[in-house]
């Protein structure tokens, strides 16, 4: 009772006054599968992106903190593959920093920081850490790159980004094989005159 008077609250809070660039909202009136949205910040190799996130919210909340992913495929030291977040306050004591007085908007809030401040000595993605410690220029474009790919606001599909990635693969692979195809017609036609003369 107490964890859905909290939760409707929140959601309340969050509708009426969110914190800047960030929307929340309930998943099919589930009032423990919950959506986010997090625009990138400005100066960041985000800006312009809407991140989507999934919040799944226990049975223990506020006494245990929400399993919170990011849907969006996003280029960062902290954040995997799977889009699983490493982030202090979404851990129990002792590893983490969560506390019942904490709540979704602040979490939200915390996560878009982290978007804005990476920490890479606390990684996920032990490669894209050491990127961005020692090759930072080299981080910038790829998180600009997978930014336009994925969170980009014209290319918003409702296809999953994997589907993205096949059909950009297809395409490739179409216009290669054309150019291969057009290289040895143009191939033959060298060979042909060269015979001829």
């Amino acid at each position: 009772m107490q964890r859905a008077t909290r939760l409707k609250r929140e959601l309340s809070l969050l509708t009426t006054e969110p914190p800047p660039g960030i929307t929340c909202w309930q998943n099919e009136n589930q009032l423990d599968d919950l959506r986010a949205q997090i625009l990138g910040g400005a100066d960041t190799p985000y800006e312009k992106g809407i991140f989507n996130l999934e919040i799944v919210v226990p049975e223990r909340y506020p006494f245990e903190p929400p399993k919170i992913r990011f849907l969006t495929p996003i280029y960062h030291p902290n954040i995997d593959s799977a889009g699983r977040i490493c982030l202090d306050v979404l851990k129990l004591p002792p590893k983490g920093a969560w506390r019942p007085s904490l709540n979704i908007p602040t979490l939200l809030t915390s996560i878009q920081l982290l978007m804005a401040e990476p920490n890479p000595d606390d990684p996920l993605m032990a490669d894209i850490s050491s990127e961005y410690k020692y090759n930072k220029q080299l981080f910038l474009l790829n998180a600009k790159e997978w930014t336009e790919k994925y969170a980009s606001q014209q290319k918003r599909a409702s296809q999953p980004p994997e589907e993205k990635i096949n059909q950009s693969e297809t395409s490739t692979t179409d216009e290669s094989a054309v150019q291969k195809r057009k290289g040895s017609t143009i191939s033959k036609k060298e060979k042909k005159s060269r015979l001829d003369s």
